[in-house]
């Protein structure tokens, strides 16, 4: 794959119509690890097959499990139980994906073989001591390089005890790593977080017939239970809608229907923050498929005001802050994010990247140790770098609707992470955007 595709999105045009962008990513990833690890078979649809859950099925794939699929986006797995995973032969390769392997270090703490997970560049320099210091209180012997970061080795035996962890930062990646060990260790594991964050862990474990006890702001599961294969539909993922959902909103004269995205109470905070800034956004049938709630989403183009963001909305709408930054740079007046330093860490760091490109389109957008201050605009013509990460690429594509000019954008591979398809469903719904490797 050539690393540098490059996006050309012209400006003017509104977006219409009714889409389904692809499956929830979190779930996806999660389906396939409880469903390896469960017994009996597990049923997925609308599994996204984007590279990183992609790494997430071949990572179980090398440990033994029989997959079939994806094929449009239906997976079947074999699940071996709790303790039927068999050794790779290889270090496990994770590509880009954090989720990938902070999830799987806790699941290979509770193993009785070694294991070796290695990933990209970008990867290779993510925080890790986040998991790796957890799971050594609880038993396990998890090495990694001099500052924490991958390759992560986790050498398999160890006898793994129940903690009560409190977490330092908001994070679900942390929290589902270590009630995923839990289930290996003895006694009860219990993660509290100082703020809500993403809950699908929780609920596909009680999907699968894992009890896990929640109170508050903790959740905590005992070991040694069994979980059970079952059929999973996969929402529509909130964070790839949300591209949509911003376009839709800053462009005049659109009226677009997203439909069966998923509505988690723990992802909502795009659309909390949305509806501040004066977005015309309605949630129309809502039901629950599968345990988590999903609604047809509509959004029609009004003038968005700038807002101060509301810090408890941040970790319910950490992924999606690169499309609420175009949102603020098309509102009239200010808005301030403050509390989101996690945005530094992730596949790039997402407030200096988004800064750099709206300074480039013209717009007055200062970073912070911890967020960002914008003062909404015009937005110019202009090349902007995406730095490898998906989510800045897609954002700077929706920019366009409202640009003086058309807006290139380096290094887009990576958009094949989450959303495989993005060019061509985003040209169904009226934005002008052309690829070229």
């Amino acid at each position: 794959m050539s690393e540098n595709i490059i996006f050309k999105a012209a400006p003017g045009g509104k977006l219409t119509g009714d889409i389904r962008v692809p499956g929830d990513k979190s779930i996806s990833h999660r389906s396939i690890m409880l469903g390896s690890i469960a017994e009996g078979t597990t049923e997925v649809t609308g599994f996204l097959e984007g590279e990183d859950n992609l790494a997430t099925l071949n990572a179980f794939r090398a440990m033994g499990v029989k997959i079939d699929g994806p094929v449009n986006g239906q997976v079947t797995i074999q699940g071996v139980g709790l303790h039927g995973l068999q050794a790779p032969s290889e270090p496990v390769y994770l590509g880009n994906s954090g989720t990938s392997i902070r999830l799987l270090a806790g699941l290979m703490a509770g193993q009785a073989f070694d294991v070796e997970m290695i990933g990209d560049h970008s990867l290779s320099t993510r925080p890790m001591k986040r998991v790796t210091d957890p799971l050594a209180s609880m038993g396990a012997k998890v090495d990694s390089s001099a500052d924490g970061s991958p390759p992560l080795k986790v050498n398999g035996g160890s006898r793994l005890q129940g903690i009560n962890y409190t977490m330092p930062m908001a994070s679900a990646q942390v929290k589902s790593c270590l009630l995923l060990a839990g289930l290996y260790a003895d006694g009860k594991t219990c993660v509290t977080e100082p703020a809500p964050t993403r809950d699908h862990t929780e609920r596909m474990l009680e999907g699968f017939g894992y009890s896990v006890e929640r109170e508050g702001s903790t959740a905590c599961v005992v070991g040694g239970g069994k979980l059970t294969g079952r059929k999973i539909d996969v929402p529509a993922d909130i964070s790839s809608a949300t591209f949509f959902m911003v376009g839709a909103a800053i462009a005049k004269g659109s009226d677009l229907l997203l439909e069966h995205v998923g509505i988690n109470p723990t992802r909502v905070g795009v659309i909390n923050i949305l509806r501040l800034m004066g977005a015309d956004l309605s949630l129309n049938n809502e039901r629950e498929v599968g345990g988590e709630p999903v609604a047809d989403i509509r959004v029609r183009g009004s003038q968005l005001q700038g807002i101060r963001i509301p810090e408890e909305q941040v970790p319910l709408a950490i992924d999606e802050f690169p499309a609420l930054f175009v949102a603020a740079a098309c509102a009239t007046g200010e808005t301030v994010l403050t509390g989101a330093e996690e945005l530094r860490v992730k596949e790039s760091d997402r407030i200096q990247a988004m800064a750099d490109g709206l300074q480039v389109l013209g717009i007055d957008a200062r970073p912070t140790a911890d967020g960002m201050v914008i003062q909404g605009g015009q937005l110019q013509t202009g090349t902007v770098e995406s730095h490898g990460d998906h989510r800045i690429a897609m954002a700077f594509a929706m920019a366009a609707l409202r640009a003086s000019g058309p807006i290139t954008i380096h290094n887009c591979a990576n958009v094949n992470t989450s959303f495989p398809d993005f060019v061509t469903l985003a040209q169904t719904a009226g934005l002008n955007i052309s690829q070229k490797d």
